[in-house]
């Protein structure tokens, strides 16, 4: 089969490589989409802080079970799945008690172990979730970043009813704005300085869409939720200026909880983050339930994932799709890789 392989930023090679074989415990997987997210890129470029080279990237992924180890139960072959692409230890303290999304010893596959990016892959059965049959495998590709977007609404507990604001239209602050409303919030504003992005979130639904060029966040806030401005906010763009609109302009005694990585140190105003009482919370990535949430979302129709798909690319093209992205910086929100020809 043939193997994706970053020997270094920016050179992507593919290796003629056997077909793994399985233990009990897994099952191989016919890979069949991959989903380009922006830590990739940060590896395209160098700039992961935690991956070295060659590595094989791939962890939004979609597929199907080709093969079942002796003793794998709950799956069939045929079946179209997805991965959770975390690898834990499960002895730490985290992992003990039920958080092994924060692993002490945690790798990502694609960045501290290898990817999905081949024609096929053998896993662990436990880091496998069944996708519906209706759904398409460039949305099943799409369940990770959903996820990401399902664990990060749930820091903020039950969010039925609430008023939410999400800065940062890129895909996941989308995801974030569409779960939030799927999950019960009576409105959800987004903003961002791209009109396209702010265009993308409106065909999703988001009930505001600002652009913070053309209007102060603050007298937005006003604007569309009232004097009492929003009950969460979410950075989902990860720098000073979104984190310092957050902190500035959040109702006294709210929540801020901060999705986006920052690119370096931040620098925000601490002393009135303490003056108003503000939670400020974060989040770090998903588990099961997250996964399950997810695909429950988009089959009930609460999250459109086929609009943030930007474009296709064959496998062998992965690198076009890099310069793609790299091109089209501001227009693209989601590149798919089509890994079967």
């Amino acid at each position: 089969m043939l193997q994706q392989v970053m020997t270094a930023p920016g050179v992507i090679e593919f290796r003629e490589v056997e077909i793994p074989e399985i233990t009990d415990d897994q099952v191989l997987i016919k890979i069949m989409k991959i989903g380009v997210c922006g830590s990739d890129i940060h590896v395209y470029h160098g700039k992961h802080p935690f991956t070295s080279y060659p590595v094989t990237q791939g962890h939004e992924v979609s597929g199907e079970i080709v093969k079942l180890g002796a003793k794998v139960t709950g799956f069939s072959e045929g079946q179209k799945v997805t991965i959770q692409p975390q690898v834990v230890c499960g002895k730490c303290y985290p992992c003990r008690h039920g958080k092994y999304n924060l692993c002490e010893e945690l790798k990502v596959m694609g960045f501290q172990t290898t990817g999905t990016a081949s024609h096929y892959f053998a896993v662990d059965a436990a880091k496998v979730t069944p996708l519906p049959e209706d759904m398409s495998f460039d949305e099943g590709a799409m369940i990770e970043p959903l996820a990401v977007a399902v664990h990060a609404v749930r820091r903020a507990g039950d969010v039925k009813g609430m008023k939410i604001a999400v800065l940062g239209a890129g895909p996941i602050g989308i995801l974030v704005a569409q779960t939030a409303k799927g999950m019960g919030a009576e409105s959800v504003m987004i903003t961002d300085v791209s009109a396209l992005r702010l265009e993308k979130a409106k065909e999703c639904g988001i009930d505001f869409c600002i652009n913070t060029k053309n209007k102060d966040f603050g007298e937005a806030m006003i604007e569309n939720f009232g004097p009492d401005k929003a009950d969460v906010i979410y950075d989902c763009a990860g720098n000073n200026i979104t984190m310092g609109q957050a902190i500035k302009y959040a109702r006294k005694g709210s929540t801020i909880i901060l999705v986006a990585v920052f690119a370096g140190m931040g620098e925000i105003d601490l002393a009135v983050l303490n003056d108003h009482e503000l939670d400020l919370n974060t989040s770090m990535m998903y588990r099961n339930e997250d996964y399950i949430e997810a695909i429950r979302l988009v089959n009930e129709g609460k999250v459109s994932l086929k609009p943030l798909i930007s474009k296709n690319f064959a496998f062998k093209d992965y690198n076009e799709a890099y310069k793609y992205i790299d091109a089209n910086r501001e227009t693209t929100m989601k590149v798919i890789i089509d890994v079967q020809e």
